[in-house]
């Protein structure tokens, strides 16, 4: 009996289910983070803190950079907070922001194909 050719692959082989899955809810969390950063004013958002030497920056010292009002940069940041991506910590009339560590890779890490 002849052997399938490695470019053929039999129906069992095609049609089995990945051995981990994502379930709905996990699904629903990457697509939160990777929708936050679908928007590049975000991702320069979210590149200009985890590059900062302190991990951290107050809004008062993120609008410059993107050149937006500091209510329009606390709704980008709400997003990346409700998105995992960053933490938020009150400190007087000021929101310092830092990366959550870890959470970027974690993301890409549950789609890294093997």
């Amino acid at each position: 009996m002849a052997q399938p050719s490695p470019t053929e692959t039999s129906s069992a082989d095609c049609c089995a289910p990945s051995e981990t899955p994502l379930d709905d809810d996990q699904a629903a969390v990457l697509a939160r983070v990777f929708k936050a950063l679908g928007d590049p004013t975000r991702v320069k958002l979210f590149s200009l803190i985890a590059d900062s030497p302190s991990g951290e920056m107050c809004v008062c010292d993120l609008t410059a950079p993107v050149k937006l009002s500091q209510p329009t940069v606390s709704h980008h940041m709400k997003i990346l907070v409700d998105a995992g991506l960053v933490t938020r910590e009150q400190r007087g009339r000021w929101a310092y922001y830092a990366a959550t560590p870890g959470a970027l890779l974690t993301a890409v890490g549950h789609l890294a194909i093997p």
